[in-house]
């Protein structure tokens, strides 16, 4: 039994997100039609993560075991032959020890989120940034992202349906960096709450619009509530830039 370790970047506008579900098709369930094209038979998958519908990934992480070795290589290529022409691409593959989770051994995720902040609609990143056309004070958003580095309760910040046991988490890094039009919103931690960057992103947006002040999203944070989240920032934002072991 060898186990495979592959790195992939996908563009989910046309997806129901990484893992497999009922209503659509999803990044796991093109990945192992790949699999089994190849090797004919099924194969599981297992990633580093969920990301959600329309959410995109530059470094996305998964595994999966094979009865038979195969050169790395040739698996990266036989993967993109099939995948080519579904906006996903197996970027390395590697062999791992047999006891290498993907998910479990994850020490460190990163989560960029770009905003476009001028009048003109989109057209190049149409579906792959968060359009805004009011004027925003990076500066003022810098200062509200550092109110999230740290240990804190993010109830406020995770979705109805977030399945975690703990609301707790450990922001590493909170980033917030602009280049003309372009905002980049960067999150690190071990593990993030289901839309926990998304709705954070949408309060440091009220932020930057002068919306809300620092001390406001200081109280969101401190509520605990979740009606006191700003607007949940749209999906097709988002990416999943790195994971780290």
């Amino acid at each position: 039994m060898s186990r495979y370790k592959c790195i992939v970047e996908y563009d989910g506008t046309s997806f129901v997100g990484w893992q497999r579900q009922t209503n659509g098709y999803s990044i796991q369930e093109a990945i192992e039609e790949s699999l089994q094209h190849i090797f004919q038979i099924p194969i599981r998958i297992f990633g580093s993560g969920r990301t959600d519908t329309g959410v995109h990934a530059v470094a996305q992480v998964f595994h999966f075991d094979l009865e038979t070795s195969m050169e790395e290589i040739k698996i990266t290529y036989a993967l993109n032959h099939f995948l080519q022409k579904k906006n996903i691409s197996i970027l390395d593959t590697q062999i791992v020890k047999e006891d290498f989770d993907s998910r479990h051994d994850a020490i460190l995720r990163t989560y960029e989120y770009i905003i476009i902040n001028r009048h003109a609609p989109l057209a190049i990143l149409k579906d792959k940034a968060w359009h805004v056309s009011i004027p925003l004070d990076s500066d003022s958003m810098q200062v509200a992202a550092n109110l999230f580095l740290g240990d804190h309760d993010f109830t406020t910040f995770r979705a109805a349906s977030c399945e975690a046991t703990s609301p707790i988490r450990t922001i590493a890094k909170a980033e917030v960096i602009k280049k003309e039009d372009k905002i980049t919103i960067i999150f690190a931690s071990r593990s993030f709450l289901q839309h926990q960057v998304r709705s954070m992103v949408g309060s440091l947006k009220l932020v930057g619009e002068k919306k809300w002040t620092v001390q406001d999203l200081q109280s969101s944070l401190d509520s605990k509530d979740r009606k006191r989240c700003g607007t949940l920032a749209p999906a097709c934002g988002l990416y999943l830039a790195k994971v780290e072991y």
